[in-house]
């Protein structure tokens, strides 16, 4: 009798134990949540999360808080993102840079891209612009490449230090226009789009938010973007495509979660997540940043990535990066 009282009770600990993370999603979320963004304040994709977590505020009902955890190319958070306690109160707004370039820089990457999250949905396809120096008479890819010419492979091309989204966006276009410049690597995004401005240097290929107010104001002229179609956000802008063959470099912003986070968390994460992008504020402001609103299967999410790692190997080859 005493055996079977013990195992009664083992039992209804094991069925609590096993119902606990739908009980814990019913109320999810109860308290603020911390939403990790692997870069500096005020970078394109900063932009752009901080527009997700003032979104997800308003549907979920509870502060999503924005951490800027940027350093070494956004490791630094991802690796707190990781080693978070999977609960749903930590998330991850990722992008490109950690989690698709990093693979090939390193040898030794504090986590693994595919295995050590959850995959809950992109939110947003950003477009890289190529624009120039606006006192200069360039207003086509065709004519950039002819400048280049022009100066012996000697014009500046800008980049926010070397292994950055811009670094390799110019070293494919480099190469599959044939055409060639002099590298100058900056210190981050702001300074590279800055000396282009002024006329330090003349071309970057950049993210769309981070000039997006630059362009409208004059102080940038936009000569094409790196989506392979026309997009409605960009207007009659060309793409790179057009005149480059084969030419494809853009952008991406996915909520991710700590692996072992439970499913129905999860899941309700998710669902808030189509909510926000369906949000007419949310959209109007991701359209302003010249970003398309986007959102797929956590499976299609995953598969996205998987793809996008491996189509950067040849990019990084051709840059002459080595991993360290």
């Amino acid at each position: 009798m005493r055996f079977m009282s013990s195992l009664t009770i083992l039992l209804a600990a094991s069925l609590g134990f096993t119902a606990a993370p739908s009980a814990v999603a019913a109320d999810y979320p109860a308290r603020p949540v911390r939403l990790i963004i692997p870069n500096a304040a005020g970078a394109a994709v900063d932009t752009l999360g901080r527009i997700f977590a003032n979104t997800m505020t308003q549907v979920s009902g509870q502060q999503f808080v924005v951490d800027n955890r940027g350093g070494a190319g956004g490791l630094i958070g991802m690796e707190i993102g990781k080693d978070a306690i999977p609960d749903g109160y930590t998330l991850l707004s990722a992008s490109t840079a950690a989690m698709v370039i990093g693979p090939h820089l390193h040898k030794k990457l504090p986590f693994d891209p595919l295995k050590d999250y959850a995959f809950i949905s992109l939110f947003g396809i950003t477009p890289n612009i190529l624009v120039v120096t606006p006192s200069l008479p360039i207003k086509s890819v065709k004519e950039l490449i002819e400048f280049n010419a022009s100066r012996g492979g000697k014009a500046n091309m800008a980049s926010a230090g070397v292994g950055s989204q811009s670094h390799l966006a110019g070293v494919l276009f480099m190469q599959l226009a044939k055409s060639e410049a002099l590298h100058v690597p900056y210190k981050g995004g702001g300074a590279s789009v800055a000396a282009v401005v002024a006329g330090e240097s003349q071309w970057t290929i950049t993210p769309a938010p981070a000039v997006a107010g630059l362009i409208k104001g004059g102080k940038l002229r936009a000569v094409a973007h790196t989506l392979t179609t026309k997009s409605a956000l960009l207007g009659d802008l060309p793409s790179i495509a057009e005149t480059v063959p084969g030419y494809q470099y853009g952008g991406w912003n996915g909520l991710l979660a700590p692996a072992k986070t439970p499913r129905p968390i999860l899941a309700k994460v998710r669902d808030m997540l189509v909510k926000t992008t369906q949000n007419a504020d949310f959209r109007a402001n991701f359209e302003r940043q010249m970003t398309e609103v986007v959102t797929n299967t956590p499976e299609e999410f995953r598969k996205f990535v998987e793809g996008e790692i491996k189509a950067m190997g040849p990019v990084v080859k051709s840059a002459g990066l080595q991993p360290y």
